[in-house]
């Protein structure tokens, strides 16, 4: 019973092109190519929990100093002074109505303003200091500066990087390098890595659909890495990363206060953002997927499985851009009326709620 769900689940006629089975792709030394090993999709799993560890010494050894130096406070926010009553109405509804503050307040003898500032200072007890996201958001731009040079170095001497129809002809036997295979693990691992600690990371308001995101992006890395669509793969992962490093270096410098790097920084997150997720992935990499693939190869389900879940990205991508064009333009707005160019107030990155792939937030305090 088991194994014919498992067979029905590796149905070689959903997962593989026509005419080619599994142990077709199955690796073995007499084979003209080396393929990818299923097996493999769970090497990141491990390697996640190493970066977990490798960013938490690098966070307290490094980070954490280099931002006291820059003058980043580990402050923590007040707290309300103990109230079981307003803690228990709190853990109700964190969000309480005015008809409820009113109750509140007539019940314990406080003031409307009292019970509010209350509530206010409970919202905040567990929000991360800015120390606390400074680390965050280096840590994050360092790997994919890292990633990102590794991955152009990697695929600088392949063919599909110059021209993307090779990541079609001759599929499904197209073989893997060491080179390669260490850039698909590492990437994964990493994404495995933010999704386990999204969970006690900064809370961020788009905090589900960057859960969907990282989900999507192991599933499109599985995926590929089983039925052996790796080229296209590390396209993907490549123009991703590019604009990564400007998401969180944008908010990184923003934590410190300098100001200057932020609006240049900002600047250069926008047309990275645009060019590369707006620009080169929809219409270079899902337009390939979509129309020069069924050209060059013989279509199979999994295939529209994976190509949905490049779509999946490319709708995320276009809601954080209107965020961040929304940001941009209260950040000119801004500069107009303080005749200083500024990023957004909008709390989008200071809040527990802002996405990863966002943009910093203005600072309406001038510099002087």
């Amino acid at each position: 019973m088991l194994q014919r769900l498992v067979d029905g689940l590796w149905n070689e006629d959903v997962w593989l092109p026509p005419n080619t089975t599994w142990a077709d792709l199955a690796p073995g030394p007499k084979k003209a190519v080396v393929y990818t090993d299923h097996r493999h999709v769970f090497v990141p799993i491990p390697l996640a929990l190493v970066f977990i560890t490798l960013r938490y010494l690098l966070e307290r050894l490094i980070f954490a100093p280099f931002g006291r130096y820059l003058g980043i406070k580990d402050r923590k926010p007040k707290k309300p002074p103990p109230n079981p009553k307003l803690e228990a109405a709190y853990k109700a509804n964190p969000r309480a109505h005015q008809q409820q503050v009113c109750g509140l307040a007539k019940q314990l003898d406080m003031s409307e303003r009292q019970v509010e500032r209350w509530f206010r200072l409970r919202r905040c007890q567990n929000k991360p200091s800015t120390l606390v996201k400074f680390c965050e958001n280096v840590f994050k731009c360092s790997f994919y500066i890292c990633n990102f040079i590794f991955g152009f170095v990697v695929l600088w001497d392949k063919d599909w990087l110059w021209d993307i129809d090779q990541c079609y002809i001759g599929y499904p036997h197209q073989g893997i390098t060491n080179d390669v295979w260490w850039y698909y693990m590492i990437s994964a691992a990493f994404y495995w890595s933010l999704t386990i600690s999204q969970f006690w990371d900064v809370r961020r308001k788009d905090f589900w659909q960057m859960f969907v995101h990282h989900i999507a992006t192991i599933a499109l890395l599985c995926f590929s890495w089983v039925c052996n669509l790796h080229r296209i793969g590390t396209l993907v992962l490549l123009l991703h990363d590019c604009a990564d490093i400007f998401v969180e270096s944008v908010k990184a410098a923003k934590y410190a206060r300098y100001q200057k790097l932020c609006d240049a920084l900002f600047l250069g997150l926008i047309v990275m953002w645009i060019g590369t997720r707006v620009g080169i992935y929809p219409f270079y990499i899902i337009w390939s997927t979509s129309i020069r693939a069924p050209m060059l190869l013989p279509m199979f389900p999994a295939y529209y499985i994976f190509n949905s879940l490049l779509i999946l990205l490319l709708i995320l991508h276009i809601v954080w851009t209107c965020l961040i064009l929304q940001i941009a333009y209260y950040a000119i707005k801004a500069g107009q009326m303080d005749g200083d160019v500024r990023s957004s107030s909008s709390d989008l990155s200071d809040s527990p709620g802002h996405s990863n792939h966002s943009s910093p937030t203005r600072n309406n305090k001038k510099h002087e």
